[in-house]
């Protein structure tokens, strides 16, 4: 089928379900090397002036570091503006993708019998926001059964929506168990660089320690000094004794480190930062599985859990990075940070569907507040454009 420009279009899933014979299309696919490298490549990493001689000017840093997270909690208090609601910042973090989808189910289905364009029309906006082939395909099924030839509204279309979205998402919506049996639970957060590790183990820290938990961190990244010295500065702050080496030292004598002396001091939780690191670099790669090795040594059952750290702004991205790490380190959870408008937050239903990992928490800011356990329903109304439900 071509268009106007004598170009072949890939006929949608209406002309695939009523017997339109689809043309044979291929792409290259990317590789999984260059796929992260290009994720990679966006992230901004620490100055290398953090790598400089002087404890001072790495604690300077770090502390400036780790105002948001803890510094910040003063600064709100003394604001007349109140903090926005959970709900809120969730959805002003979803907008970039929730804003895409709303204006194209907008345009298509104003004033309008559903018919196969329309159906076709509305499966392109879907798979553009990264929601993924396969639920893509469901939710125009759900839109198309019973409707076709009638009008529908944009409206009816963005509930549907939310309601598929909700049935791909709700299975994988799980939270983040300390096993009391395993002490000290021992937690392994992997990721590339940029996506937020650090500072995701200083919200799950405050998090833990609110709940009552004893924690020791690892300072696990020890390709940078200011990452260590971001971990001690939280560590500090939290409460949390902090197990660092020098820059550069074995990390996995490190882990080795912390949690023999977890287990000497009875905490309930370990958990371990890690470099930040790309498939493509097998060096990296291999330290991970060393180091996963080591705790084994320690403690066969460890680590407990293993939590990829992903960033919501990378898109398709994410799908290489969990298929990669879950190789390599055996992910067991998911925690999907910086939704802060810009995101692709589509992208985890389609991990959700190719992976069934659980989702244990999403982030959508810098304070310790704005981690919280995922909630399915609430993902997929702010992400259909709809509002929050009132009991």
């Amino acid at each position: 089928m071509a268009d106007g420009n004598g170009e072949t279009k890939k006929p949608g899933l209406f002309g695939r379900m009523f017997g339109r014979k689809a043309e044979a299309e291929t792409a290259p696919v990317s590789s999984n090397e260059s796929v992260i490298a290009r994720s990679e490549a966006t992230k901004q990493s620490i100055p290398e002036s953090g790598r400089a001689p002087g404890d001072g000017s790495l604690r300077s840093q770090a502390k400036s570091a780790t105002a948001d997270l803890g510094g910040a909690r003063d600064d709100e208090a003394q604001s007349d503006a109140p903090k926005l609601s959970w709900w809120k910042r969730l959805k002003s973090g979803l907008a970039r993708s929730s804003s895409s989808i709303g204006q194209g189910i907008s345009d298509v289905f104003t004033k309008r019998k559903l018919d196969g364009a329309a159906l076709e029309d509305l499966e392109d906006i879907l798979v553009r926001a990264d929601l993924g082939v396969g639920a893509a395909t469901r939710i125009v099924e759900a839109v198309g059964k019973g409707r076709y030839d009638k009008e529908v509204s944009a409206d009816e279309v963005r509930a549907i929506l939310a309601s598929e979205v909700e049935k791909s998402l709700a299975p994988v919506a799980k939270p983040l168990v300390v096993d009391a049996a395993r002490k000290p639970f021992v937690v392994l957060v992997v990721g590339v660089n940029g996506s937020g590790k650090t500072t995701t183990i200083a919200k799950l820290t405050q998090r833990l320690r609110s709940e009552g938990k004893s924690v020791v961190l690892a300072a696990g990244d020890t390709f940078r000094a200011a990452a260590i010295e971001q971990l001690r500065v939280w560590g500090d702050r939290l409460g949390a004794p902090v197990i660092s080496g020098a820059p550069g030292a074995d990390a996995a004598g490190l882990a080795f480190d912390a949690l023999t002396q977890a287990r000497e001091k009875q905490a309930d939780v370990v958990l371990m930062d890690t470099a930040g690191r790309l498939q493509n670099r097998a060096e990296l790669m291999a330290e991970l599985e060393k180091i996963v090795r080591v705790m084994k040594k320690v403690d066969e059952t460890a680590p407990h859990s293993v939590i990829l750290v992903l960033d919501a702004t990378v898109g398709q991205n994410a799908l290489s990075q969990v298929e990669i790490f879950g190789r390599v380190a055996g992910v067991t959870g998911l925690v999907m940070t910086k939704l802060d408008g810009t995101a692709r937050g589509g992208i985890l239903v389609a991990i959700a569907d190719k992976f069934g990992l659980p989702v244990h928490f999403i982030g959508v800011g810098e304070s310790a507040d704005d981690l919280e356990p995922f909630a399915a329903r609430d993902f997929a109304r702010a992400i259909a454009g709809l509002e929050e439900e009132t009991a």
